[in-house]
């Protein structure tokens, strides 16, 4: 009977957890600043400046948002066009079948439509949801992050991870620094 040999679990990253919300911008910063890219930050709630400190770019979803709204804008619009004046004309008390103004209300919803599911998928696309497994999940105290603590990962995908010089570099600036395994 033959044995397989076990592999080590692989590692995604290594966490710290931090009690408040100021130690985890500092310790974002200095990550930053030190050389790590490859990290992400969890917390309870929106934290000021946890973006910056961790050098995230801004964001595309306004830019998207505008494009969806001026897509349901044309839309909108031109559909009134085609129905008044191609599918269904009607003459109605002598007025024009291209009576721009009556078409403001349905270009309006069609603007705030399009633009309002833009947001919502275009929110998901970009953070990559639904995401219902990710490696942190394995740490038992990463339950307490929808709580009332705060964690910085840096993930071993960085070009600058080093298990033992993350994990003392982390060690710096939190109280308990712990691995996360993939």
């Amino acid at each position: 009977m033959s044995h397989a040999a076990v592999e080590a679990p692989k590692t995604f990253g290594m966490m710290a957890e931090f009690d408040d919300h100021q130690q985890l911008i500092k310790a974002a910063a200095a990550a930053h600043a030190a050389g790590y890219r490859k990290m992400d930050a969890y917390s309870p709630y929106p934290v000021h400046g946890l973006s910056e400190a961790l050098g995230q770019k801004p964001t595309k979803i306004s830019s998207l948002v505008l494009l969806g709204g001026f897509i349901g804008c044309i839309g909108g619009f031109g559909l009134m066009c085609w129905i008044t004046m191609v599918a269904y004309p009607m003459n109605v008390a002598g007025k024009p079948n291209y009576s721009w103004p009556a078409f403001i209300p349905i270009t309006f919803e069609t603007t705030v439509l399009v633009a309002a599911l833009t947001a919502v998928f275009g929110m998901l696309a970009l953070n990559g949801l639904p995401q219902p497994y990710h490696p942190v999940f394995n740490v038992d105290r990463f339950k307490r992050a929808s709580q009332d603590r705060f964690f910085l990962c840096i993930e071993a995908v960085d070009p600058k991870f080093d298990p033992g010089s993350t994990r003392a570099f982390l060690a710096q600036h939190s109280a308990e620094v712990m691995e996360v395994d993939a």
